[in-house]
């Protein structure tokens, strides 16, 4: 896949394309691309996904902080995993934003970028107010001599949207966020110092200081994850929250005990791909209590990454 940005020269054929922020890159937007590939084969063309580096909303409105499932960097990573040819990141400005839906396809989509064929998902809406729909766009379209099709809806009957796929990670269910990802939701970071409670405990943790601020980060609790560092794998136990039971004040922790790992990790980066949620945060009455709950609970993760293995192997 090829990515045009503002700073590439790529010269390119007309392009068949869909246009849209794609979020987590998740089944509903895997299904959209495969007809852009599909109708883009038929015409002997090029096929192509239109985003954005930064949330439309942000640039209207400079203090708002979106919660995102992924950044620019892992949205072109997965937006290369469905095959498409090109990637065009394309800046959204104030400019843009008030143009009319039929400005927008005349002087951007067909003038500078080129395309030939635009597909709509079918509850996409874009221009100024987004007041215009998908018969409107289907007429600007024939005006401007851009064809416009309107894509069909993911089969099953099983609503997939990104902020749906927020919603659960939210409330600790990343093993149903992933099925509508169609891949393990993870986060990724470099390891601090912190408070080094873990290892008098005999439990010691990798403390993770999230790179992307703007991340979801899933609900307070206790997850099996996958651990990804220094191009090694290790199962692991991950820990969300306040540690109420050590008296942590607001502060938010996110850590990570390594199974099998002896060393120092400490400055390093790592990737976390969360498997299953194990179980809530909790206060503990005393700290050999929250000893024996953090065993079970390693024990419990032990189970669940061993199902997982037996039915995802590799």
């Amino acid at each position: 896949m090829l990515v045009i940005d503002k700073n590439s020269n790529i010269t390119h054929q007309p392009l068949v394309a869909t246009i849209g922020f794609f979020d987590g890159v998740h089944t509903g937007h895997r299904f959209l691309i495969d007809q852009v590939k599909k109708v883009a084969a038929q015409k002997g063309l090029p096929s192509a996904v239109i985003t954005f580096p930064v949330h439309p909303r942000k640039v209207l409105q400079k203090d708002y902080q979106p919660a995102l499932l992924c950044g620019l960097d892992e949205k072109v990573e997965r937006l290369a995993s469905t095959g498409v040819d090109y990637c065009v990141c394309l800046d959204f400005t104030v400019e843009i934003s008030g143009l009319s839906a039929r400005e927008f396809m005349s002087d951007i989509l067909k003038n500078k970028l080129s395309v030939d064929t635009l597909i709509i998902g079918y509850d996409h809406r874009f221009g100024h107010n987004r007041e215009d729909g998908f018969e409107d766009y289907k007429r600007y379209g024939q005006e401007i001599g851009m064809e416009v099709i309107r894509a069909a809806e993911l089969p099953g009957g099983e609503h997939v949207s990104s902020s749906r796929i927020r919603r659960l990670l939210g409330e600790g269910q990343v093993r149903k966020a992933s099925e509508l990802l169609s891949y393990n939701y993870t986060i990724s970071g470099k390891i601090v110092e912190g408070f080094k409670v873990g290892r008098t405990i005999g439990f010691p943790t990798a403390n993770i200081q999230v790179w992307e601020t703007y991340k979801v980060i899933p609900a307070f609790g206790v997850y099996a994850v996958y651990v990804h560092v220094d191009g090694q794998r290790y199962d692991g136990m991950l820990y969300i929250g306040r540690r109420p039971t050590l008296h942590n004040g607001n502060n938010i922790s996110v850590e990570v005990n390594l199974f099998g790992f002896n060393g120092d990790l400490y400055n390093k980066s790592l990737t976390a791909e969360f498997l299953d949620f194990v179980r809530a945060d909790e206060k503990f009455p005393d700290v050999e209590t929250l000893k024996a709950q953090i065993q079970k609970d390693k024990d419990d993760v032990i189970k669940v990454i061993d199902r997982y293995k037996m039915f995802n192997p590799g």
